[in-house]
């Protein structure tokens, strides 16, 4: 009976009809740019599980960029929607995700990319979690100075 009890707990987060919220500090980025130094960021996302185990999202995030030399830092603006895939319900996850991206602060470059990320959720309660994560955004339009593979942390929250 304490084994079915724990079974159905542990599913619960990954229910259809399951609502998502999650707040991410990113950065720790690695980008093909020699010029780019420090990066840090901000995300908050949304999700909807529309079958088990398989959540929508979208997010909206906020990264600001320091970038070594004449070059002013960069601040950017995301938008972003994907889907997201637990494996085995066990806590590992697969994302994957389309960004657009608005460099502004003396740059005016709008990007798009594609974002596959994996990631493990630690459960603190049944509704509460710490999400790290690595990710890679492939930059679709400026491949060789917008890609770059990051590292995010964040806490999400299941009702």
């Amino acid at each position: 009976m304490l084994l079915a009890m724990v079974t159905t707990g542990a599913f619960a987060q990954f229910e259809k009809g399951t609502k998502y919220v999650n707040t991410s500090l990113t950065g720790l980025n690695m980008s093909y740019s020699k010029n780019s130094k420090f990066t840090f960021g901000l995300d908050a996302t949304a999700g909807y599980f529309v079958h088990d185990a398989w959540m929508l999202y979208g997010r909206f995030g906020y990264d600001h960029q320091y970038v070594k030399g004449d070059d002013n830092d960069v601040n950017n603006v995301n938008i972003a929607f994907g889907a997201r895939y637990y494996i085995l319900q066990n806590g590992l996850y697969l994302n994957l995700g389309l960004k657009y991206e608005h460099m502004g602060s003396g740059l005016s470059i709008n990007n798009i990319d594609l974002c596959p990320e994996i990631g493990y959720c630690f459960y603190l309660n049944h509704h509460v979690s710490i999400e790290p994560a690595i990710y890679y955004d492939c930059c679709l339009n400026h491949f060789a100075d917008g890609s770059k593979v990051g590292l995010r942390i964040g806490a999400g929250f299941y009702f």
